[in-house]
């Protein structure tokens, strides 16, 4: 999956593959900030911040595609707990299989993913032609296979992760160990009635 970036020279469609790479965002330039670690989110939060359907997120976590890994479900009435990152993660599958990638391949690219640390992802676009996706760390890569016609489109994780952590500022979140909601809205009703349960 990764690519090697050549040394090509700066040739006119080098110069075209790069603007095409700048007007889709996908050369690196995003600052983002590290998640909490120990804060989870449930199911119907993962599925609104990744914009996915719950079937789709049962379905991925039973197949081990993408799996809870805050908390696993255990038996009825447990709830499954997601990280910032397994969000990121499904919301990539989500953009990857909406481009046409198969299955087989994504599942491939998610266990790369699975083993870079949190601020890596951050720093990597993934390129697809429909049929292959290639991981680029470096704008050099990211032109090169825009120059060489692969890469017919590219998703840029620094992106993506803005975009999950901006779902999830709206979004209810709880601590893993204690189950309190660390980020829930005083104004939401559903937490209101959430909080008033819990002290009860």
């Amino acid at each position: 999956m990764a690519v090697s970036s050549g040394e090509g020279k700066a040739t006119p469609d080098r110069h075209m593959a790069s603007r095409r790479a700048g007007e889709q965002g996908l050369l690196f330039d995003t600052q983002v900030s590290v998640p909490p670690e120990d804060v989870g989110y449930r199911g119907p939060t993962a599925c609104a911040a990744a914009g996915i359907t719950y079937r789709q997120l049962d379905y991925w976590a039973r197949t081990k595609l993408v799996e809870p890994s805050v908390r696993a479900a255990h038996g009825s009435g447990s709830q499954r707990l997601y990280s910032f990152r397994d969000i990121l993660v499904l919301k990539v599958v989500k953009r990857l299989l909406d481009t046409g990638v198969s299955l087989q391949q994504i599942r491939t690219a998610v266990t790369h993913l699975r083993d870079r640390g949190v601020q890596d992802l951050a720093q990597i676009t993934l390129m697809s032609d429909g049929v292959s996706v290639y991981e680029c760390t470096s704008a050099d890569e990211v032109v090169d296979l825009l120059q060489g016609g692969q890469g017919v489109f590219g998703i840029a994780l620094g992106r993506v992760w803005q975009e999950v952590e901006g779902s999830l500022a709206e979004l209810p979140g709880e601590r893993a160990a204690t189950g309190d909601a660390p980020d829930e809205h005083p104004h939401d009703e559903l937490a209101g009635r959430r909080r008033a349960r819990r002290t009860g």
